[in-house]
């Protein structure tokens, strides 16, 4: 009898964002150090935002990841590093993206952020408000 073999979610699957969070929790309780999701939305229309996402995407670490909602938005999955740690990472990032694409400007992005403790059990319908609700802040 052959084994059942999981079939790789396609990228922009839904069902591949509820995994990435269900592993983004089990590294908080494996490594016992929270984990964090953060929500970016871009401006409706901005061209460079997708270029912005994509920059970020080809940095980030192995255990981190990301998944694209829209053109417009991201939501990014950053393991063991604390809510507080996120704005420096990001802001790193952004500087880089702006010194590395000289002449365009970067994109204005709201950005959201839910720390997961180390044991936590949530579900998207709770983090997802969080990111993209009316406390994310500008960047």
């Amino acid at each position: 009898m052959g084994l059942l073999q999981r079939r790789s979610l396609a990228p922009d699957d839904p069902r591949r964002l509820r995994e990435l969070l269900d592993r983004c929790i089990a590294l908080a309780a494996e490594h016992q150090v929270p984990s964090v999701v953060v929500g970016m939305a871009g401006d409706e229309g901005d061209a460079l935002f997708p270029e912005l996402v994509e920059y970020v995407a080809s940095a980030l670490r192995m255990e981190d990841s990301i998944f694209r909602l829209t053109r417009e938005r991201a939501v990014l999955f950053l393991a063991d590093v604390s809510r507080a740690q996120v704005e420096s990472i990001l802001a790193r990032l952004q500087a880089d993206f702006r010194q590395r694409f000289g002449g365009m400007r970067t994109p204005h992005v709201t950005l959201g952020a839910y720390e997961i403790a180390p044991g936590a059990q949530l579900a998207l319908k709770e983090v997802l408000p969080a990111v993209f609700g009316h406390e994310a802040s500008a960047v």
